[in-house]
């Protein structure tokens, strides 16, 4: 049984949002990092920092033993951050999926659209849980 922390909305895609002030924090479920199984690569271009980002824009991949997995903005917005520990410890997505694990922070261009995500209950749905 995944882990679907409440408080945080959730994309089908299997991303996860947390609010934190005028922006939201990103990265994958628990579920997705256990279907990934081990993960070996993080692939970030740190001049993606203050970059716009359509919603459903690629902006960065995970690579797993299993495969490799593009990483999608679930809503549009400004990259103000990212994790860039993750290029030196991938596997901490493993490890911490919902805290040390956490791939962006953007600046939404419409905070109202974080509402339009997936609430836990409607995610574990989604994976069939």
């Amino acid at each position: 049984m995944s882990d679907i922390p409440e408080g945080l909305k959730y994309t089908k895609e299997h991303e996860w949002v947390r609010v934190d002030g005028d922006e939201v924090v990103i990265g994958i479920t628990d579920f997705a990092q256990n279907a990934l199984t081990d993960v070996v690569w993080v692939e970030m271009d740190p001049d993606m920092e203050g970059s716009t980002v359509a919603e459903m824009e690629a902006f960065c991949s995970v690579e797993s033993v299993k495969s490799v997995s593009e990483i999608y903005a679930p809503i549009a917005g400004t990259i103000s951050a990212l994790n860039l520990d993750l290029e030196d410890a991938p596997e901490t997505i493993n490890q911490s999926p919902y805290e040390d694990g956490w791939i962006a922070r953007f600046r939404p261009n419409n905070m109202a659209d974080v509402e339009g995500l997936l609430d836990a209950a409607g995610y574990a749905a989604v994976i069939g849980e």
